[in-house]
């Protein structure tokens, strides 16, 4: 006899495949604790019991939206009947989130983040070098044959829920009698219809209180970040970055909080000084002219940029850091001027190239800038400045242009030579994924600045380092010990002490060509990457990067440290302040250089991905407001010793969250109005 469901065994087996669900979150949520352990340190575990707590809330979530085709039959006795289909339904649900839950054990591990939309930006990129970074990069075979296994215990398990919903809930009876279906959806269907919508969506919103439903920052009550993370639901934030990326990246955009006058005059007052004069004041936010301090120009005509892959400051020993990593760069930091507090404008190398090389600030809802039409506007990048003074240009790189689209980019703000993976003759070693290794990146860099100074004109250069990416691209016989004791750790160390290596090769070789002499190098990492600790939400460790100036004459100038905070906005600024020339631009950053004694610098800084997350670092304080929750300041501290300090002060926090929001305010209103230029009129190529 064909099944003839009642309203209670179908209630039943929508009860127990919701706790099926909610089993499957925990358990996940629970491995990648495990997975991740290394970021527990000295977290109190209440603060986990917490977070699986709040996780439970994002959890019911997930589990109500993944249940409504079971609701939606209640009113009707023949799609009740159709348990197989219930069943294929939830066991792909399923699947699907096991899987994404294997994918988030390596990716949180990378990022430190939930999964995000930062999923969505590697899908559109090359597939094959996506493919290939994770085959190479991640246990690929491993984590498909547990998902495989999870996905057949969890099919197995809502069967079995189906068969003894069918057999036990029958026997009691007190449901519809069996016999053909009712054309009509009894009252007491839907009274159970309404009544498990009704808690339905409860769930879905999450809370009792009045105003918004369940939020992103619901899950931030505890003082360990990776405690609140834990606590959100993968499932959920992936549909969340997929549904906000289907409206289109400008729904992320920051949201006006000032009116545009007092936002405008207090960005004014955090970049204009003493030595510049705005222009254009009505049209343009901060274009200004610029006239440096003639006793801060050094003999210098060339320049040369090298932005390094995951240089993060807490394992670089010139900043204090243990272990011995950076032994090469830690020489040259005793030749030059070393900035202890700067920071990354982001946590993506894209965010890296266009803040340090276009002077331009990372922005909720533009983290990816160079991909998106408004990154076809006028910028006062350092390519755009120095091609009109004539400089000859290069730019040279481990893997392929077209990612990020960087030859788009900087082709369309003036440089005009590349050199990138397909370029290089025999290299020392090349990896399937990114290309050639950072010595052979190196090596070509010598050449190329070599081949530059014999024009005899002004150059400038962007050397860009890889091999400290996932996968690492590193020669079988490394010239360098591997780094061990690290854990989870030890490779990727093993990689950034490899390219400080290739860096050390590289300017072992510059010192010996003519140009060395009357050459400004800056040396900055695009960003950091995450510790076994987590220095306020923001996570501090993935944007903490050294300055590294190296000149002639910049110590007997300006000494060998500098405690000024700032960030990648401000090095076109300082490398135009270093020539000495009287230059036009509309800079997101300020010369650090030529600041006043009492100014202790500032750097706006936002993760990438969905993450809307912002935060303003000035002096030892750092404000982090993230989007749906209150701003919180630290004191924070860095070096072997690093952390952080919660400080309650009403006054200084509603100072610094006027900064922050006045600076993103009105950078955003900017580029929406394409006014971001150094002239009039410059949409498009400068």
């Amino acid at each position: 006899m064909p099944f003839q469901p009642t309203v209670r065994n179908h209630l039943a087996f929508t009860l127990y495949s919701g706790l099926a669900l909610l089993l499957m979150f925990s358990l996940l949520r629970l491995a990648l604790l495990a997975y991740n352990r290394e970021l527990i340190g000295a977290t109190p575990i209440v603060d986990f019991a917490e977070a699986f707590f709040n996780g439970l809330r994002f959890d019911l979530r997930a589990a109500a939206y993944a249940l409504i085709p079971l609701l939606l039959a209640l009113p009707c006795v023949r799609t009740m009947a159709a348990r197989g289909l219930m069943r294929v339904w939830l066991t792909a649900f399923a699947g699907f989130a096991l899987f994404l839950g294997m994918v988030e054990l390596d990716f949180y591990r990378e990022f430190h983040q939930r999964l995000n939309s930062l999923v969505f930006q590697y899908m559109m990129e090359d597939p094959k070098t996506v493919m290939s970074m994770l085959w190479h990069g991640f246990p690929v075979l491993r984590l498909l044959l547990a998902w495989a296994a999870a996905a057949w215990i969890f099919h197995r398990l809502f069967k079995m829920i189906d068969r003894t919903t069918r057999l036990r809930i029958d026997r009691i009876g007190n449901g519809i009698p069996a016999g053909p279906p009712h054309r009509r959806a009894s009252i007491g269907r839907i009274a159970a219809f309404l009544a498990c919508a009704a808690l339905a969506a409860l769930a879905i919103r999450g809370t009792l209180r009045q105003g918004p439903p369940l939020r992103w920052g619901d899950a931030f009550t505890t003082e360990s970040m990776f405690a609140n993370q834990l606590g959100l639901n993968g499932t959920l934030t992936l549909m969340r970055a997929a549904r906000e990326r289907l409206f289109g990246q400008k729904s992320n955009a920051w949201k006006a909080s000032l009116s545009p006058g007092e936002a405008l005059s207090t960005v004014r007052e955090m970049l204009l000084t003493a030595h510049d004069r705005l222009t254009d004041a009505e049209e343009a936010a901060v274009r200004r002219d610029f006239t440096p301090p003639q006793a801060n120009a050094l003999p210098i005509r060339n320049v040369v940029v090298i932005l390094l892959e995951s240089f993060a400051g807490h394992h670089v020993g010139a900043l204090d850091a243990p272990g011995g990593i950076t032994p090469y760069f830690d020489g040259l930091a005793q030749e030059g001027l070393l900035f202890t507090r700067f920071f990354s404008n982001g946590t993506h190398t894209h965010q890296g190239m266009f803040a340090t090389m276009a002077c331009f600030p990372n922005l909720p809802g533009f983290e990816y800038l160079m991909q998106m039409p408004e990154g076809g506007y006028g910028f006062s990048s350092l390519p755009h400045l120095l091609s009109e003074r004539n400089f000859g240009d290069v730019y040279v790189y481990n893997g392929d242009f077209a990612w990020d689209n960087q030859a788009g980019f900087f082709r369309n703000q003036g440089m005009t030579r590349f050199v990138g993976r397909h370029d290089y003759e025999n290299p020392a070693f090349s990896d399937p994924t990114w290309g050639v290794s950072d010595q052979d990146m190196f090596a070509r860099g010598n050449q190329e600045l070599d081949r530059l100074a014999a024009t005899g004109k002004p150059f400038y250069a962007l050397l860009q380092s890889l091999s400290n990416h996932t996968p690492y691209a590193l020669p079988r016989n490394l010239p360098v010990a591997r780094v061990t004791g690290q854990g989870s750790l030890d490779e990727h160390l093993t990689a950034m002490r490899y390219s400080d290596w290739a860096l050390g090769a590289f300017f072992e070789k510059a010192k010996k060509s003519p140009y060395y002499k009357e050459t400004l190098f800056v040396v900055v990492g695009d960003h950091g990457f995450g510790g076994h600790e987590q220095l306020t939400e923001m996570d501090l460790y993935r944007f903490n990067v050294p300055l590294l100036l190296l000149a002639p004459g910049i110590q007997e100038r300006f000494g060998r440290i500098r405690t000024t905070v700032g960030s990648q906005v401000d090095v076109v600024p300082i490398i135009m302040g270093l020539l000495g020339e009287r230059t036009r631009h509309q800079c997101w950053g300020r010369d650090l250089l030529s600041l006043p004694d009492n100014d202790a610098g500032f750097a706006i800084i936002k993760p990438s991905g969905s993450d809307q997350t912002v935060a303003i670092v000035s002096g030892d304080r750092i404000l982090v407001k993230p989007k749906d929750s209150d701003a919180r300041v630290y004191d924070y501290w860095l070096g072997r010793d690093s952390g952080t300090s919660l400080v309650k002060d009403a006054l200084e926090q509603a100072e610094l969250q006027k900064r922050l929001e006045a600076f993103i305010q009105t950078a955003t209103k900017s580029l929406l109005e394409n006014s971001t230029g150094v002239d009039r009129g410059n949409a498009g190529k400068n």
